[in-house]
């Protein structure tokens, strides 16, 4: 596998992943790194060109420069965030019928009212993967990865390093006190999980904005044990860096899905914001969103095309390990959520 050959600083980074201007008549906000030629094959076969795209780094980010009038056509928000743009009404549904792939598309990620409902389908899904332990296998025993509790471990104060994420951060850290879902979470056990960040705080090298800043802190050697997204570890794999992705700790690892919401009163054509999720549900994007950021395609039929050991190579494969769902929250909850983790990073 040959992916993303450079290893870049989350500043770096965005230095090198401006907005892409290409077809004016569609807009993509999307995660840095996902102008894959490979997904956008149909598109660019129909159309001519690219569409035009806008990087974030993290869901907080996106969102507020939708609801602050960035205007758009489509925007990729994961799961767990996509309830704040209905609540916002910023989103109209999907026509399915426009959608071929759509019944391909596994049904556990469109079970939530929130994505549909009898006003229609809100949000639709195409890729998934997992949060879980990457760590250095040259200096770091596999013993010591497989427990949650590492994070902790004096042993690596200062070599650790976790995501900027409020999603990821508090399920990792309900994992680690014992939880397996975040839905009724009690003040008890919130307060135990927010100790417990407040715990592993003092450990944290840097927490990372995006993949490649964190791929960068371990390939320099700086940090040794970070809890990472699938596209970390494929770009440390890339570079035949040493590293391993332990899916399967004790207490387990959390897995997470994300897709498209429709703008409405996007600046672009309909019609092409259909031309573009059609070609990122195609069974032909499965082979190049897997090499390029080591995530399955929310395709069931796709991904059956994929030989096992390419699936196990990316770490999308089945995992028998407990599995913490990013699913929606309220939106009480996730300002809580928010609001305690940026306290814990200011040391308070």
């Amino acid at each position: 596998m040959t992916i993303r050959t450079t290893l870049l600083t989350g500043a770096a980074l965005a230095v090198a992943l401006p907005a892409f201007a290409a077809d004016s008549e569609m807009t993509v906000l999307d995660w840095a790194g996902w102008e894959i030629d490979g997904v956008l094959t149909g598109y660019v076969e129909k159309n001519g060109q690219k569409p035009t795209y806008s990087f974030f780094a993290d869901d907080d980010e996106a969102f507020q420069k939708v609801s602050s009038g960035f205007k758009t056509d489509v925007a990729h928000p994961c799961a767990a965030h996509v309830g704040r743009y209905r609540e916002a009404g910023l989103i109209e549904p999907w026509d399915i019928s426009k959608i071929p792939e759509f019944g391909n598309i596994p049904k556990r990620m469109l079970e939530s009212k929130i994505f549909t409902d009898d006003e229609g389908t809100w949000f639709i899904p195409t890729d998934y993967a997992y949060t879980a332990i990457a760590y250095n296998t040259k200096d770091v025993p596999e013993a010591d990865v497989a427990s949650l509790q590492v994070f902790a471990d004096p042993k690596y104060a200062g070599r650790i390093s976790l995501p900027d994420s409020t999603d990821d951060v508090w399920s990792l850290a309900f994992l680690a006190t014992g939880l397996t879902s975040w839905d009724n979470v009690t003040d008890e056990q919130f307060q135990a999980a927010a100790d417990w960040l407040r715990a592993v705080h003092p450990n944290v090298r840097a927490y990372w904005s995006d993949p490649a800043e964190m791929a960068q802190l371990m390939a320099t050697g700086e940090v040794l044990i970070a809890w990472s997204w699938n596209d970390g570890v494929a770009t440390l794999k890339g570079e035949n860096f040493p590293v391993g992705f332990n899916r399967s700790p004790t207490e387990g690892a959390t897995t997470w899905f994300c897709g498209y919401v429709n703008l409405k009163d996007g600046p672009g054509k309909e019609d092409k914001a259909y031309d573009f999720i059609n070609s990122l549900l195609a069974p032909t994007s499965a082979a190049p969103l897997l090499e390029v950021l080591g995530y399955a395609l929310a395709n069931d039929a796709a991904m059956k095309t994929v030989p096992e050991e390419e699936l196990k190579a990316a770490y999308v494969d089945p995992v028998t390990t407990t599995l913490l769902p990013q699913t929606p929250v309220p939106t009480e909850f996730r300002t809580k959520m928010i609001e305690e983790f940026e306290a814990i990073k200011a040391g308070f």
